[in-house]
Parts: C-alpha cells; sequence; structure tokens
C-alpha cells in the first residue's frame, strides 16, 4: 500500500523551465557578487562544485559540505567571507526571479498536496538538494506550496547524495522509514526522477516541461499532464 508521495519541485509542482531559471539564477547571483569575483569565473565553478555534489558518494559528507570543499578554496575568497553574502542574495535578490520569469503557482497543486495530507498519506518534497533550504522554501512559495505539515523536504545541508543517484533516494526512504513499494515519486525528469521506479517505486512522469537528455532508460509507470496527474491523484489508488 502507497503511504508516501515524493514530489519533484522545479517544473512539476512549480510550473517554470528549469533551464531558463538556472540561467537567471547564475545571472542574478553573478551581478551579486561582481565586485568579489568575475562573473564568468563564478559561473564556472558554481556549476563545476555543483557537479561534484551530484558525482559525489561519501555518505559521510552532507552536499554542502562536498559543495564548500569544492567551491571556496577554487574561488579563493574563504567561506566566513563569502558565506554571508551568498545568504543575503538568497534573503535579497533570489525573490525576485519569480517576476522576472513570470511564474505564477498554478492553484491547482496546493490543493492536490493538501488533499493527499488529508487522507492520510506523506508528503515529501523530493527537489535535486543541490540548493539551500531557503532557496527551496522560496521556491515552494512560488508555487504557493508553503506551510504545510511536510514529511521531508530535502536540501543540500542535510542530503548526502543528489539525483540521479539511486543513493539519494535510498537516504529518502531511510529517512521517512518507508520501503520502495509504500512510495510514488512525481516528477518532470527521465532521468532524475524516473529512476526511483529502478528501487521498486511506482512513478508518474509529468510532461509539462518534460526534461528527458536521452541519457536514461527508465520508463515511468504512468504519465500525462500536470491536469492528469492531479485528476490521477483524486483517483488512484491511495
Amino acid at each position: 500500500m502507497i503511504r508516501a508521495i515524493l514530489f519533484d519541485l522545479d517544473g512539476t509542482l512549480v510550473h517554470y523551465d528549469f533551464d531558463t531559471f538556472v540561467k537567471e539564477y547564475l545571472v542574478t547571483l553573478g551581478a551579486k557578487l561582481a565586485n568579489m569575483v568575475e562573473p564568468g569565473l563564478l559561473v564556472r565553478q558554481v556549476m563545476k562544485s555543483t557537479d561534484a555534489m551530484v558525482r559525489n558518494l561519501d555518505p559521510r559528507k552532507t552536499n554542502r559540505e562536498v559543495f564548500a570543499e569544492d567551491f571556496f578554496p577554487a574561488i579563493g575568497i574563504p567561506e566566513d567571507v563569502l558565506m554571508p553574502v551568498f545568504d543575503d542574495f538568497y534573503r535579497s535578490d533570489f525573490p525576485q526571479i519569480k517576476d522576472r520569469l513570470g511564474i505564477r503557482a498554478h492553484p491547482a497543486a496546493r490543493r492536490m498536496i493538501e488533499r493527499l495530507i488529508s487522507r492520510g498519506l506523506e508528503v515529501v518534497i523530493a527537489t535535486n538538494p543541490v540548493f539551500p533550504l531557503i532557496a527551496i522554501e522560496e521556491r515552494m512559495r512560488w508555487g504557493g506550496l508553503e506551510g504545510l505539515p511536510y514529511r521531508l523536504v530535502t536540501s543540500y545541508e542535510t542530503m548526502h547524495f543528489c539525483k540521479p543517484n539511486r543513493e539519494y533516494y535510498e537516504e529518502v526512504l531511510a529517512l521517512i522509514g518507508r520501503t520502495p513499494e509504500e512510495c510514488f515519486m512525481v516528477g518532470n525528469d527521465v532521468e532524475e526522477d524516473i529512476i526511483a521506479g529502478t528501487l521498486g517505486m511506482k512513478t508518474y512522469l509529468v510532461e509539462d516541461f518534460l526534461l528527458d537528455r536521452g541519457r536514461a532508460q527508465n520508463h515511468p509507470d504512468f504519465r500525462g499532464t500536470f491536469e492528469e496527474l492531479v485528476d490521477f491523484m483524486e483517483r488512484g489508488p491511495f
């Protein structure tokens, strides 16, 4: 029996193109730190250090620790000097991206999650934990998803693995105390989200902002538009 529903965030519950968001994020971050780090260098190193997080399989290090160990020495500015600027960026500058990209909450998203929780299901925001929690919670606000009793929201401070590694999903399962057969994963990324099916979870591929890089042979159990997902969750076998 399904006990927990795992939802990807970007392009699944919050409706925007992730690649467009990343470009705007990097431009905004580069402008914020331009007086400290050359923007081109900053962008390259952010991407490189993010890749280090994705490739890391050392369970002793959080994603944040992996990022910091790779990023700050390469930039040449101590963490205690640069991190407060990052923190201010996420508080002051990051929220402005929503309006620049014209992001609006889909009214059915919050209603769907509220309905699932009211039926006794656990809901996990299973976003790729390459961002700090403050940035993830901000994007949840963009989707009108804040303030609900989620079982878990994955972030780089607490997680030790990233998508598309199976270890990410194994860690989520351990944290919520569920077996794969008790969980259902919903996402828009064939490689990063539907890999959960290889552990034994049922999966649903949301097609509105579909990401398929052609590198994975993962096949979802179900697929459809977001509107079809909402209907599925209402009548689904939970």
